[in-house]
């Protein structure tokens, strides 16, 4: 036992913390919020960097890319793009591999959010299988609640991946405008969680970096999960330290090998941080956190709601065999918990149910809810040949 584990159970902070803190800061991701994973691990316990992708890219409206809504499942692209079939109106996040643009399309003038990574920087990364893996898994899902991946495309600087404009802006700063959420607000946005996480696992993904910043809010109030940097189509078990320190489950930080419980446990912190407005295990360095982890106590303010703390403690419970999500019941053990009592999740799905929040927006390409960012007309090195391992991208 060495590294990050034999500090944990030995309980060393300081030099500890300081390692940890430039894990958090090496895994710089695309922008700000939702586009910016300044609260993630890395990959590894090395310290080498990850760009998390966040697959915020944003698309308004069906009827404005039919032309490109076909099923690109098993990376069977139909279509075949180029940069210069697409005007870049702005920036709307930057990060250490590329930027992502959102993106008009000459022939129909259909919106999408571009991401346009540095091929130069990702392998100098390292992060080659990272960006492939997260390409493969997008082709395999589409949900309403899920990301949309509309093609890929690269050139001999950059790789390109076309995304859906997901105009609403980012559940971070919504969330942080409000402070916290009353019982209602906070069932709504769950229940969508709880709908995400049951596709994904049903393909065997599991996604491991719920948070906030990685969930965005489209043009009808409700939500799209973003950023499949960290997620892993899986048979059984795996063992990588990766996540957002307070959202890491314990069997993660204890290297015991994790699945699909691990999501079942985020949902858990995101549940705590809607409703109280911040997440139950805090602390200024990492290695506090995660020491507050292991320890397991949660502190619940008297507002918190009887049958919503009893489901966040079946969530955050270090027992997998006590954890919902992970019994014979599965999914169902959650949907059927009194939280939920007589939610109607097929009208969720159907987007049926009145959303608390409908973001204001002017038009179908609106990006007010999104930051400013400056231009830049760096020119990374080229990566063509033998040298470029992304020839079937």
């Amino acid at each position: 036992m060495d590294g990050i584990w034999k500090r944990l159970v030995s309980g060393g902070k300081n030099h500890s913390s300081k390692e940890a803190g430039n894990n958090q800061k090496n895994a710089t991701a695309v922008s700000n919020h939702a586009y910016d994973n300044g609260r993630n691990l890395d990959y590894n316990t090395n310290g080498k960097s990850h760009d998390s992708q966040n697959n915020d890219a944003r698309h308004p409206t069906a009827s404005n890319t039919s032309k490109h809504d076909a099923d690109i499942s098993d990376n069977n692209q139909k279509i075949k793009y180029n940069i210069d079939d697409f005007q870049l109106i702005r920036t709307l996040g930057t990060g250490s591999f590329g930027r992502v643009f959102l993106s008009k399309y000459k022939e129909d003038n259909s919106i999408y959010a571009i991401k346009r990574l540095k091929k130069s920087v990702v392998i100098r990364q390292k992060q080659v299988d990272h960006i492939t893996n997260e390409k493969a898994i997008l082709s395999r899902i589409k949900h309403p609640f899920l990301v949309r991946m509309y093609g890929t495309f690269k050139d001999d600087r950059y790789l390109y991946i076309m995304m859906e404009f997901v105009i609403g802006g980012e559940f971070f700063t919504y969330l942080r405008r409000c402070r916290h959420f009353d019982n209602e607000t906070s069932r709504f946005y769950a229940a969508q969680v709880v709908l995400m996480f049951e596709y994904l696992h049903g393909k065997n993904i599991i996604y491991r970096d719920l948070k906030p910043e990685n969930i965005l809010i489209d043009k009808d109030g409700y939500l799209k999960l973003t950023d499949f940097g960290f997620a892993k189509a899986i048979e059984y078990r795996t063992f990588t330290l990766c996540g957002t320190p307070e959202y890491i489950a314990p069997e993660v930080l204890l290297n015991k090998g994790h699945g699909k419980p691990v999501d079942w446990w985020t949902l858990g912190i995101l549940i705590y941080e809607m409703v109280v407005g911040f997440p139950p295990f805090y602390d200024d360095e990492p290695m506090g956190i995660y020491q507050k982890i292991l320890a397991g106590k949660i502190f619940f303010p008297k507002y918190f709601d009887k049958n919503c703390k009893s489901l966040v403690k079946r969530l955050l419970t270090p027992d997998l065999t006590k954890r919902y999500g992970n019994l014979k019941g599965g999914v169902s053990d959650i949907k059927l918990h009194k939280w939920f009592y007589n939610y109607d999740f097929n009208s969720l799905i159907s987007k049926k149910v009145d959303p608390p929040y409908i973001p204001k927006v002017s038009s179908y390409d609106d990006s007010s809810n999104f930051e400013e960012y400056p231009d830049s007309h760096e020119q990374p090195t080229a990566v063509t040949g033998n040298a470029d391992p992304f020839i079937d991208w």
